[in-house]
């Protein structure tokens, strides 16, 4: 079981075995934020071979609120709605799911977490992407996914756990809770805010932009440098009191999964983020 990262030659092992391969599911999460309508054209431009396709506003986003889990630009949708959407896609529990994307791990993280909620550790993220399988000469096709044949997908309690705005208000400032920010530096100082309408962060969070969490190469920095750069982050502050947020809840995930490679349990997500609490009247929000 593959239950954080997987190689591009680990998961061309993996595809090569006949009976691998069938308990196998490959989902691309290829994204265009400022351009949703194109996730569509990418995968359909070119994929991994028999991957199936994971739209971040139809498939791991509530369309409607009253079917979301929380609110911000991206609500999660609720545990049964997601189940259905995998088990339509040929996952089942004995299914090791694996998630890339072509945009630095921005939102097929966000499906990994999402199976770790639904209670499924078999779970991988195809570190470096689509461009490290391109590299290592992995096998891509054009055009619409494949047909599958669907499966149930049982739920199971939470491997992962989710926070909401109440929570993080009721804990703000005190000793065990650590915000941690994962968009960029300028976003979190408010000095720039393109999606959302207040700019600024949660106060007493820390900063950690997403990315650098990541080589030039785009993937993964190495355990001992990942669990270095996190201690220094955080100092005194204890890890299992960690809440990982961004501006909706989905470019929050690399830093939770790097905190897991570097050594560190799992901690927890404030899915809403930025984008429900600057939206949520009375809530306290800062700058610099």
């Amino acid at each position: 079981m593959y239950p954080l990262l997987i190689s591009a030659p680990e998961l061309q092992l993996l595809l090569a075995n006949p009976a691998q391969a069938a308990l196998t599911v490959v989902l691309d999460c290829s994204f265009d934020l400022m351009a949703p309508e194109a996730a569509d054209a990418l995968f359909t431009q070119v994929h991994i071979a028999g991957a199936q396709q994971a739209h971040l506003d139809r498939d791991l986003s509530a369309k409607d609120p009253a079917q979301a889990v929380n609110g911000g630009r991206h609500p999660l949708p609720r545990r049964e709605t997601v189940a259905t959407w995998l088990g339509r896609l040929g996952v089942d529990s004995a299914t090791q799911v694996v998630v890339y994307d072509r945009n630095g791990c921005n939102y097929c993280g966000r499906l990994w977490w999402m199976l770790k909620w639904l209670g499924h550790d078999a779970v991988a993220v195809l570190d470096g992407g689509l461009q490290a399988w391109q590299d290592a000469g992995g096998a891509t096709e054009t055009g619409a996914a494949r047909t599958t044949t669907p499966r149930i997908f049982e739920l199971r309690d939470p491997l992962r756990q989710l926070v909401d705005t109440k929570t993080v208000c009721a804990r703000l400032n005190q000793a065990g809770q650590t915000l941690v920010d994962a968009r960029g530096a300028p976003r979190y100082r408010g000095e720039v805010e393109p999606l959302d309408p207040v700019a600024g962060h949660i106060p007493g969070a820390l900063n950690r932009p997403f990315t650098d969490n990541f080589t030039a190469q785009g993937r993964f920095k190495s355990a001992e440098q990942l669990r270095s750069e996190w201690q220094a982050l955080l100092g005194t502050r204890t890890a299992d009191a960690v809440v990982h947020h961004c501006g909706s809840g989905v470019s929050a995930v690399p830093n939770l999964l790097a905190m897991e490679l570097a050594g560190y349990g799992p901690t927890a997500l404030y899915a809403g983020s930025w984008s429900e609490w600057s939206r949520t009247p009375g809530l306290p929000c800062a700058k610099g």
